[in-house]
């Protein structure tokens, strides 16, 4: 596997805590406030490089390799039927052996999904959280309506059944090429990750980070098992995509409407998402409706995921138990907001964490 090159002013380094060995990447003095930095899913700590050193002057830059992803311990399995629960433990060792005081949050993605479970669990740990495009509380796949409920009882439809071979091949394959128009590595990212025609600076680098995601039976794409309903596949054990399937993490709404302390909460969306949507190309209702998966029963058995419905229903009864929120709509940008459009991102994470 190809090596990423830091830029200037990042700091690389293996941190040992109890339950892991993590990759985390550092900008800044560690004597100023702290920011965490949580990545997404397919990708590592390097897409927030040019962010941290943004904000390194005024702030303690953080950001790990989740498990299961570049090069935190490889050999480090995620058990799934815990949801949210492995990569929270994960990062509440982290914060204590850095010996961190309460930290600025900022998720983008599966990290964002992730953030939703540190704010119910370690809410002690957070000053402010800021969301990027964040996967909703109640879980990726086979749900419906605002609330999040489940279209069948098994949560058909979700967990690593429905990532597509082909990628998921192309992925452990180290595949650079873009000859495959829709699962090559590379043009899936740049179909995926950002508005169409945008090309990263950094593309390589960000390349090289999807390579890295831990393969295997138990790691990516998963396990998973056979459903009598469409599109005949619910949730394995193993691995990050089993981990985000709604029913291991049904309890992550009341844990994160009742915990306490509240940290104000920022929700950072591309207008042009195709990921973090109601209309998202990795869901697999709507492939249904788009033909891109035979037998779809119908909208009405199994409707396309209104994922950004799902995230505002959360901010709003999360608003009504007591916490603060902020949205940020960014034009003419898709599913990372922070590597588009990188200027209006951090003029908002700045004014966010400075009213804290």
């Amino acid at each position: 596997m190809a090596e990423i090159n830091h830029l200037e002013g990042i700091e690389s380094d293996f941190i040992e805590t109890p339950v892991l060995r993590m990759h985390v990447l550092r900008a800044g003095e560690p004597g100023n406030p702290p920011v965490l930095f949580l990545h997404g899913n397919a990708s590592s700590s390097t897409i927030w490089e040019e962010i941290m050193l943004q904000l390194a002057d005024e702030y303690y830059c953080v950001a790990p390799d989740l498990r299961g992803f570049g090069e935190t311990d490889p050999g480090a399995l995620i058990d799934a039927t815990r949801g949210t629960r492995e990569w929270t433990v994960d990062i509440d060792a982290l914060l204590e052996e850095l010996k961190l005081p309460a930290v600025h949050l900022v998720g983008h993605s599966l990290g964002g999904f992730i953030c939703w479970g540190l704010i119910a669990r370690y809410p002690s740990r957070i000053r402010t959280a800021s969301l990027v495009a964040p996967g909703p509380p109640m879980g990726f796949g086979g749900l419906k309506g605002p609330e999040g409920s489940p279209n069948n009882e098994d949560y058909s439809g979700s967990g690593a059944g429905i990532v597509v071979e082909e990628l998921a091949r192309r992925i452990q394959a180290g595949d650079r090429s873009e000859e495959d128009p829709f699962f090559s590595p590379r043009n899936a990212m740049n179909r995926l990750f950002w508005k169409e025609g945008f090309r990263a600076q950094r593309e390589e680098a960000f390349l090289t980070a999807m390579l890295a995601i831990h393969c295997g039976p138990k790691q990516y794409p998963g396990d998973f098992r056979e459903s009598d309903y469409w599109p005949g596949v619910q949730p394995g054990k193993y691995g990050p995509v089993n981990a985000m399937a709604p029913q291991y993490n049904r309890e992550v709404m009341d844990e994160l409407l009742f915990s306490e302390p509240k940290p104000p909460l920022l929700w950072i969306q591309g207008e042009d998402d195709q990921i973090l949507s109601d209309q998202s190309l990795s869901d697999p209702g709507f492939q249904g409706m788009l033909g891109l998966r035979p037998g779809w029963p119908g909208a009405a058995e199994y409707p396309p995921q209104p994922m950004k419905q799902q995230v505002g229903y959360a901010l709003q009864q999360y608003r009504r138990h007591g916490g603060q929120t902020a949205l940020l709509k960014v034009a003419d940008c898709g599913h990372s907001p922070f590597v588009e459009q990188p200027q209006l991102v951090l003029k908002a994470l700045l004014k966010h964490f400075r009213q804290d």
